[in-house]
């Protein structure tokens, strides 16, 4: 049973009645705000890490690729992962938090799913820029995962500037997947289909 307690304002001098259960509310919600706070945080942290990971292995996959097409697309993609690195800065500012990384046992086994695809297919050939599309692609949609539910869990959070800077990062994930896409079934694939 709720009990109520009368309080007496000292400016207004007038009475204000609140209940055990609104202050157990209150109590709970303000923990469950911290519990996704601290959640977040450490998402913030896991991407970091993931997306400092990720660019000296895009490097490796640029060189086994064989066409101008997919190397120029991996570029493109080094120099925005290199972005996004920095705005993941910026977002940990925005918070008032140090920018620190925490492993991303995904990103790890991703890359290293990566390398044992391209060590699999024989080099100059269409085979190998096919699997390294699907490794570069399957990296594309951990990261479109990650950044939605980041971009989604701010606004919850009523971090909005947050969320702004990390759906930049979440639509060009995705103009990147399409781009590897458009490769792929352009001419990549049919002509892995030839070989």
């Amino acid at each position: 049973m709720a009990t109520t307690t009368i309080k007496k304002t000292e400016q207004t001098g007038q009475t204000k009645s609140t209940s055990d259960s609104s202050v157990a509310e209150n109590k709970q919600k303000q923990q469950g705000n911290d519990l996704l706070d601290k959640m977040f945080l450490n998402m913030l942290k896991d991407i970091y890490w993931a997306e400092q990971h990720l660019v000296p292995h895009l490097e490796e996959m640029q060189g086994h690729a064989t066409t101008d097409e997919l190397q120029e697309a991996i570029e493109d993609h080094i120099l925005q992962t290199q972005k996004h690195v920095s705005r993941l800065e910026k977002v940990f500012k925005l918070m008032g938090e140090e920018a620190k990384a925490k492993k991303c046992d995904a990103m790890e086994g991703l890359t290293k799913e990566a390398k044992s695809m391209v060590e699999e297919t024989k080099a100059n050939t269409m085979t190998r820029d096919a699997a390294i599309i699907i490794a570069a692609q399957k990296v594309e949609h951990y990261e479109i995962a990650s950044y939605g539910s980041m971009v989604q869990i701010a606004r919850t959070l009523g971090k909005d500037r947050v969320a702004e800077i990390l759906e930049q990062t979440l639509w060009e994930e995705e103009d990147t997947d399409q781009l590897l896409t458009k490769i792929a079934e352009s001419y990549v694939n049919p002509m892995a289909d030839e070989e």
